[in-house]
C-alpha cells in the first residue's frame, strides 16, 4: 500500500478561497488512510487550531504551517521544525500583517529569511514559469540549503509531464502536492462561487479565472502514487518533511504576566489585597462563613498558580475606578469571594451560596475566565489602557470569526449567478433569520420567482453550502489575551478595522481548545446609562450615589415591578419578562436574581417555570425527599434553577467531587453527541440510589437536570445581572425624568427605541420637551423636571455640528441666517434641523424654517457679515397636517411629541372594528382586532417556533402571540409591515395580557397616506 501526506492544502480560513472546513480536511484525509495533513493558510494561522483539534479527533498528524504570499517573488510554505521556529513564524506574520491594513499581509523574500532558521521551506513555482524563477530558487538553496523544497502539482493538463521534468531540473527536492482546495470533488461549484465572489464577478465573465476541472480534492494515497509515478521520489520527500518537522500545538507554553509587586510574589500580593479588600466590605468582620471560603480559594488559587490573573483583572478594574468608570464583573467570576473582596464583582457570598469549582476546579485545571463589564461609551479607555501597560507585542485583543448567514450568503451568491439585484434582495429579505438554513421553496413561490427554474435552484442551493463558511476576522467584543513573553510569538497579531486596535488571529474557541486564559473587558450600555443617571441626580438633585450606595430592598422598586412597568429597565423589559413579572411578583433581590434566570431557554426547556410559579403562588405542595436536597433546592421551591444547583446535587445526593460536578455541567451540552450520558447519568443515579433514593426519583432528577443541562443560567451570572435590574428600576421608579434622559443619552441599547422611551416617560407624567436650535444641548437635558430632547436625536446630524452649534450660541439665535452666520455650518445641516422642526423657539413651523434655510447662498463676505440678512418678502404656507406634521417628525426624529400617528388615523381604524390597545386590559378572553407600530418581534430559541411582537397605538401597546402555522401564512405580512392588525383571541392571566393572531394585514400603506412620501417606522428584531 502506497503511503502519502498531503502538504498543500488551504481550508475555508483562507477566506474566500478554501471551499472545505478545517475538520472537513482532516475526516478526509484521515479516511482516504493519508500519513499527515498540512493546512496552509495563505499568511495566517487562522484556522490552524481547528486544524489541530479536528486532525486528533481524525486521528491524524497535522503538519503546522502556512503558505507565504511575497510581493517580489514565488510563494512558499513554510513548515517549523520545533517551537522555537514557529515563534519566528508567527513573528513573521505579525510583522507582513501590521504593515499592511486589515485583512492584508505585505511580506517580501528579505522578511522570510531573516526569519528562516528552522524552517523547512517549499517553494511553489508559479504557473507558466517565469524566468525570474531560477535566479529566486538558487537564492533560497545557498539560505537553505537541505531545508528547501519544491512544490510538484499536477495542474491536469498536456504539459504537466513536461513542466514536472523541468521542475526536476532545478536540483531541488521535489515534494508531490494536489495544491487541494477541497475534501472532495462535489465541492468544486462552490470553489467557483468563492473564487467569483472574491474577485468581484460573476460566474458567466470569470472565464480562466475559475478552474478548468475538479481535480483540487485530497487523494489516496494510491492515486498520488500513480499521478506522481515518473516521480516517485516527490512522494517520499514529503513524508521526509512529515518527519523532520515534528511541532505540534500541543508544545505550546503560555505562560501569563508575573504581576510581582511591592516585592511580594503574585500569591503573596493577592492575599494582602484580598485582606484589605474583604476590610473594606465587612467593615463589622468578615462572617466566618466568607472567612473559610477566602481561605479554600486562595489555596486553589495558590494551587494552581492563578494568582497574576486576579491581580491583572484587579489593576484593570482599579484603573476604571480612578477614572470614574462603571465596572462590574459577572459570569462565573461572581461565585469567587475573592473577586467580591477585588471589586470585581457585587455579588456578596456571605448572602448567596455559590460554588467556587463552578468558577475554577483543580482536577479539570483549567484557566479562570472573567468577564468583567464597563460603560459602553468609555470601555476604549480601559482598552488602550490595558495596550500602554503591557505593549502590543504582549497583548491582544481576541478574534471573533464572522460566517456567513443565510442572507449574506444569498446576496453574495446571487450576484455571482447572475440574477438581478432587486431579485437578490427580495430573496435576502424572504429569509427572517429565523429558522432553518436556505429558504424554503414556498417563500420564493411567494415572490413570484420559481424555485425549479435551473439557475435560481443552484443559486440557492449553493447558498445554503456556503452558510456557516468563515468570511472574515473582526474583533472580539472584548477578551484580551496578555501574555508575560512576546504574544507574537505565541499567535500572529494583525491590526482591526478600528484605529489603534490590534488582533490575534484566534477566536475564544481556539483560546479554549489550547488552554490560553483571557480577560473579558465587555461593554455594557446599561452600566453607561446608570453613570448618566448619578450624574443628573447629583447634577438636579443634589444626590450623590453610585452602585454599592444605593438603598437596598426598596417597597416601592418591587412594587412597580410587580406591575411590569419595566420598559427601559435592565434584563427585565423583554415582553416575555415583563409576562413573568406579574406573575413571579418580585419582593426582594433574590427573587430578581430568579426573574432574570427563569425566562431563559433552559428552565423552560427543562419544564421547571410552572411548577416553580405553583409553588410560589401556593397552588402546589413542595416537598423535598431529603434534608440535603432541602438546602439545596429549598431557596427555588424545590426546582433547579440554576447550573450550580444541578452541580450541588450531583454532590449532596450522587456523591460527586465538585471537581466532577462541574465535568457534568460541562457534559450537559454534549449529551446527545458524545454518549456521555452514559457515563455521568450512570454514575448520578447510582450515587443516588446507594444513598438511599429511589431509582425513579434519581432518573427524573437526572431528566431534569439533563433537559435544562445545555442552557441553564449560572445563578453567579444572574446574580450580578440581578444587581443592575434592581439599581436600574430604582433609578426609573424614583427619577423616571433622569432615568429616560439617560437612556436616551446612551442609545442604542435595550429592546425598545427613542419613541418608546419618550413616549413610557410621558405616561409617567414627565414633560417632554422638543428639540430646539437654543434651548437643545447635544445630549438630552432636564429643565425644571422635564425632559428636553436633545440634538442627537436629529437624523444624520453628526455630533461635531452639535457641538458648533451649542459652542456658537451664546444667548441665542434670532433666526435661521442668524444661526448660519454665526456657527458656521452647512446648509445642509440645517436642512435636517428644519426638518426636525427644532427651530419652534423662533416662531417657525417646519415648513417656514426648511423654507428660510433654502433662502440662504454663500456666507457673507467679510466686511458684511455683521449686517443682518435682506429683508425677503413674507410667504404665506400652508399650514401642514397633522399626519405631515407627525410623519416628518419620525422622519427626522424616528419620535413625535405632537400626537401618534395611530390618532390620526383613529377614525378609519374605528369604523374598520379596530379596538384600542389599552381595551385590552378589560378583557378576560373573546375575540378582538387591534393594531400598532411594529416596536419588537422576538423568537427566542425557547419558543419552539412562537413568534411574539409588540404594536403600539396611541393608547399603549398589544402582546401578539403568533403560532409557528401563522406565522408561515402570513409570513410576508410580519416580516414586511411597519404597521399591523392583527385578528385573535385574548388570552389573560395574572395581569399579563396576549392576543393570539388568527389573522394578520399589513396596514403600512396607510402610514404613506400620512403625507406625501411617507415614513420609516422601523422595529427592534430579536432571536
Amino acid at each position: 500500500m502506497s503511503r502519502y501526506a498531503e502538504l498543500q492544502a488551504v481550508s475555508n480560513y483562507t477566506f474566500l478561497e478554501g471551499a472545505s472546513h478545517p475538520d472537513e480536511l482532516a475526516i478526509a484525509a484521515a479516511a482516504l488512510g493519508q500519513e499527515a495533513i498540512a493546512i496552509c493558510e495563505r499568511n495566517s494561522l487562522a484556522g490552524i487550531v481547528r486544524a489541530h483539534v479536528a486532525a486528533k479527533a481524525a486521528d491524524i498528524r497535522l503538519v503546522v504551517g502556512a503558505r507565504l504570499d511575497l510581493a517580489d517573488g514565488a510563494g512558499l510554505l513554510c513548515f517549523p521544525m520545533d517551537r522555537a521556529a514557529y515563534g519566528r513564524l508567527s513573528r513573521l506574520l505579525t510583522l507582513g500583517r501590521r504593515r499592511a491594513p486589515k485583512g492584508e499581509c505585505h511580506l517580501v523574500r528579505a522578511d522570510v529569511a531573516a526569519h528562516a532558521e528552522g524552517q523547512i521551506l517549499v517553494l511553489i513555482p508559479p504557473d507558466p514559469l517565469d524566468e525570474g524563477f531560477a535566479a529566486q530558487a538558487g537564492e533560497w538553496r545557498r539560505l537553505l540549503g537541505d531545508r528547501l523544497y519544491l512544490a510538484a502539482a499536477r495542474r491536469f493538463r498536456g504539459d504537466d509531464a513536461e513542466r514536472l521534468n523541468t521542475l526536476a531540473g532545478f536540483g531541488i527536492p521535489l515534494v508531490a502536492t494536489n495544491d487541494v482546495l477541497y475534501h472532495t470533488p462535489a465541492r468544486r461549484p462552490l470553489a467557483d462561487v468563492l473564487t467569483c465572489i472574491r474577485r468581484g464577478t460573476t460566474l458567466a465573465q470569470a472565464g480562466w479565472a475559475l478552474s478548468a476541472h475538479a481535480e483540487r480534492h485530497l487523494k489516496s494515497p494510491d492515486e498520488m502514487a500513480r499521478l506522481f509515478a515518473d516521480h516517485p521520489g516527490a512522494i517520499a520527500n514529503g513524508l521526509e518533511i512529515v518527519r523532520r518537522c515534528r511541532f505540534s500545538l500541543d508544545e505550546l507554553a503560555y505562560e501569563y504576566p508575573a504581576e510581582v509587586a511591592q516585592g511580594m510574589d503574585p500569591q503573596e500580593r493577592l492575599e494582602q489585597l484580598t485582606r484589605e479588600g474583604a476590610a473594606r466590605r465587612y467593615p463589622g468582620g468578615v462572617p466566618a462563613k466568607v472567612a473559610a471560603q477566602l481561605e479554600h480559594e486562595l489555596a486553589l488559587i495558590r494551587q494552581l498558580g492563578f494568582a497574576p490573573y486576579f491581580l491583572t483583572v484587579h489593576a484593570i478594574v482599579a484603573f476604571a475606578e480612578s477614572r470614574g468608570i462603571l465596572a462590574q464583573g459577572r459570569g462565573s467570576a461572581a461565585n469567587s469571594a475573592v473577586c467580591y473582596c477585588l471589586r470585581v464583582t457585587p455579588v456578596d457570598p456571605a448572602h448567596m451560596d455559590l460554588l467556587f469549582e463552578r468558577f475554577i476546579s483543580a482536577e479539570r485545571g483549567e484557566p479562570p475566565d472573567i468577564d468583567v463589564d464597563f460603560e459602553h461609551e468609555r470601555r476604549e479607555e480601559v482598552i488602550q489602557h490595558i495596550y500602554d501597560t503591557y505593549g502590543r507585542h504582549r497583548a491582544g485583543l481576541t478574534a471573533t470569526v464572522i460566517h456567513y448567514r443565510t442572507r449574506s450568503a444569498i446576496r453574495d451568491v446571487g450576484k455571482v449567478m447572475g440574477l438581478s439585484e432587486d431579485t437578490v434582495e427580495a430573496l435576502a429579505k424572504a429569509n427572517s433569520g429565523w429558522g432553518r438554513r436556505g429558504i424554503e421553496a414556498g417563500h420564493v413561490r411567494e415572490l413570484g420567482l420559481d424555485p425549479a427554474e435551473a439557475n435560481l435552484a443552484r443559486a440557492l442551493a449553493l447558498a445554503e453550502e456556503l452558510t456557516g463558511f468563515p468570511r472574515h476576522l473582526s474583533q472580539h467584543v472584548g477578551g484580551f489575551v496578555i501574555s508575560r513573553g512576546r504574544l507574537d510569538e505565541l499567535v500572529p497579531i494583525e491590526n482591526a478595522g478600528m484605529e489603534d486596535r490590534t488582533v490575534i488571529q484566534w477566536d475564544k474557541d481556539d483560546l479554549d481548545a489550547l488552554g490560553l486564559m483571557k480577560v473579558d473587558v465587555l461593554a455594557l450600555g446599561m452600566l453607561s446609562c446608570i453613570r448618566k443617571a448619578f450624574d443628573l441626580l447629583r447634577a438636579h438633585h443634589g444626590r450623590d450615589l453610585c452602585l454599592a450606595t444605593l438603598p437596598r430592598e426598596d417597597p416601592a422598586t418591587y412594587d412597580m415591578l410587580c406591575k411590569a412597568d419595566a420598559i427601559g429597565v435592565f434584563q427585565v423589559e423583554s415582553r416575555a419578562q415583563m409576562s413573568m413579572l406579574p406573575r413571579l411578583r418580585p419582593r426582594r433581590f433574590y427573587d430578581l436574581v430568579i426573574e432574570v434566570a427563569i425566562v431563559r431557554p433552559g428552565p423552560i426547556q427543562g419544564g421547571m417555570v410552572h411548577p416553580y410559579l405553583r409553588r410560589r403562588q401556593g397552588k402546589e405542595k413542595v416537598e423535598y425527599p431529603s434534608e440535603e436536597l432541602r438546602q439545596v433546592l429549598d431557596k427555588t421551591e424545590g426546582v433547579p434553577l440554576f447550573q450550580e444547583q444541578a452541580m450541588k446535587i450531583a454532590i449532596v445526593a450522587g456523591g460527586f467531587t465538585p471537581s466532577e460536578a462541574d465535568g457534568l455541567r460541562r457534559a450537559m451540552a454534549t449529551f446527545r453527541h458524545t454518549g456521555k450520558v452514559g457515563t455521568y447519568g450512570d454514575k448520578l443515579i447510582g450515587g443516588m440510589v446507594a444513598r438511599g433514593y429511589e431509582r425513579d426519583f434519581a432518573e427524573r432528577v437526572f431528566r431534569q437536570i439533563e433537559g435544562f443541562g445545555e442552557y441553564g443560567f449560572p445563578e453567579s451570572h444572574a446574580a450580578a445581572f440581578a444587581h443592575l435590574v434592581y439599581v436600574s428600576a430604582w433609578l426609573k421608579c424614583h427619577y423616571p425624568a433622569a432615568f429616560a434622559c439617560a437612556l436616551l443619552n446612551s442609545q442604542p441599547m435595550g429592546f425598545y427605541a427613542p419613541a418608546q422611551i419618550v413616549r413610557d416617560a410621558t405616561d409617567h407624567g414627565i414633560q417632554a420637551r422638543p428639540v430646539d436650535v437654543n434651548d437643545s444641548d447635544w445630549d438630552c437635558t432636564l429643565e425644571d423636571g422635564a425632559l428636553r430632547l436633545g440634538l442627537r436625536q436629529v437624523e444624520g446630524l453628526a455630533g461635531r455640528d452639535g457641538a458648533r452649534l451649542v459652542a456658537a450660541r451664546g444667548d441665542g439665535y434670532g433666526s435661521p441666517y442668524d444661526l448660519w452666520r454665526r456657527s458656521g455650518l452647512d446648509r445642509a445641516v440645517l436642512d435636517k434641523l428644519a426638518a426636525a422642526d427644532a427651530f419652534g423657539s423662533m416662531g417657525l413651523t417646519r415648513r417656514e424654517a426648511a423654507w428660510a434655510v433654502k433662502a440662504l447662498d454663500a456666507p457673507p463676505l467679510p466686511l458684511f457679515a455683521g449686517l443682518p440678512p435682506p429683508p425677503e418678502a413674507r410667504i404665506a404656507l400652508p399650514r401642514a397636517s397633522a399626519g405631515e406634521d407627525v410623519v416628518g417628525d419620525y422622519a427626522a426624529l424616528k419620535l413625535s411629541l405632537k400626537c401618534h400617528p395611530l390618532a390620526v388615523l383613529r377614525d378609519p381604524f374605528r369604523l374598520r372594528g379596530i379596538a384600542l390597545n389599552a381595551s385590552l386590559r378589560k378583557r378576560k378572553g373573546g375575540r378582538v382586532a387591534v393594531s400598532g407600530l411594529v416596536l419588537v418581534r422576538q423568537r427566542p430559541g425557547s419558543a419552539k417556533g412562537v413568534l411574539f411582537i409588540t404594536l403600539e397605538d396611541e393608547t399603549g401597546i398589544a402582546n401578539i402571540v403568533v403560532w409557528p402555522d401563522m406565522f408561515e401564512k402570513f409570513r410576508r405580512q410580519i416580516l414586511g409591515g411597519h404597521l399591523l392588525r392583527v385578528d385573535g383571541r385574548v388570552q389573560a392571566q395574572d395581569g399579563v395580557v396576549h392576543v393570539v393572531a388568527e389573522k394578520i394585514e399589513d396596514l403600512s400603506a396607510h402610514l404613506a397616506a400620512l403625507a406625501r412620501g411617507g415614513g420609516k417606522y422601523p422595529s427592534r428584531d430579536f432571536r
